[in-house]
């Protein structure tokens, strides 16, 4: 795979043994590719990424994946709070959507080179499906690209990161498992009642990875963090909202964790 070098002077050293189990995907959200390269090579922004895949589907090779790039920020995933410690991250260039939800298309040779520098990154290092990440998964409260946008589904068929179809029709064999039992969640009113169902669920996310305190309240912690889960997993709705479908592909995930 041919690259340009674009080194960024913002990085440092891997903790402990340096090892690398997790693949971030991030958007620029900025007009245009060199505009995105000027920031992330730029001491005074603290930002940095291991790569960038401009519209064209060229990859700019900005910091060494043995180093520890500056890219996903106050952020975690299944227990880790130092993401940037043991990950990867991918800038690949795109506006982001607008305030409608719409924006364009993934270019088809920048998504092509996506995947060729996924699979080969995945190749070399041991990160599982399941780790493969959106910035959105890792920083809900901050972050939403790769936005509703990115194909996680393409991606996944291609053997880089997980995804799940499963639908309402699946929620009772899952649900009759020892792991969780949840419901249709249907959320109404500003003030919701604690309950056991909602927690449940929180632990769902949980155990998937998301940060989230289960206290049985779907206030706008858990919105927030429900929300993220759809623009992974089900981008066709994203309200915030757990409904029979969200927790079928919860479910699902889970019970494929390696």
């Amino acid at each position: 795979m041919q690259m340009i070098e674009c080194l960024s002077p913002n990085f440092n050293p891997r903790p402990g043994e340096g090892e690398v189990n997790m693949l971030i995907m991030h958007t620029t959200c900025m007009a245009d590719t060199q505009s995105a390269l000027d920031r992330l090579c730029d001491p005074a922004s603290k930002v940095s990424a291991h790569y960038v895949i401009d519209e064209v589907g060229q990859v700019y090779h900005l910091v060494d994946e043995r180093e520890r790039a500056w890219h996903a920020g106050v952020a975690f995933w299944d227990g880790v709070t130092d993401v940037n410690g043991c990950s990867i991250g991918i800038e690949i260039a795109h506006p982001g959507p607008d305030e409608n939800g719409e924006g364009p298309e993934f270019p088809s040779h920048q998504w092509q080179a996506l995947i060729n520098l996924s699979q080969d990154i995945i190749g070399r290092h041991p990160i599982p499906a399941h780790r493969v990440l959106a910035h959105s998964d890792v920083a809900p409260s901050r972050k939403t690209d790769p936005g509703p946008l990115f194909d996680w589904q393409g991606l996944a068929k291609k053997g880089v990161g997980l995804w799940s179809d499963y639908g309402e029709k699946d929620l009772a064999s899952l649900s009759s498992t020892d792991l969780f039992e949840l419901a249709p969640l249907q959320i109404t009113g500003n003030e919701p009642e604690k309950s056991q169902k909602v927690e449940q669920l929180q632990h769902a996310l949980r155990a998937y990875g998301y940060q989230i305190t289960p206290d049985g309240v779907y206030g706008p912690a858990t919105q927030t963090v429900m929300r993220a889960f759809q623009v992974h997993f089900r981008s066709e709705r994203i309200d915030g909202i757990a409904d029979a479908v969200c927790c079928a592909r919860l479910l699902d995930l889970i019970g494929r964790k390696q």
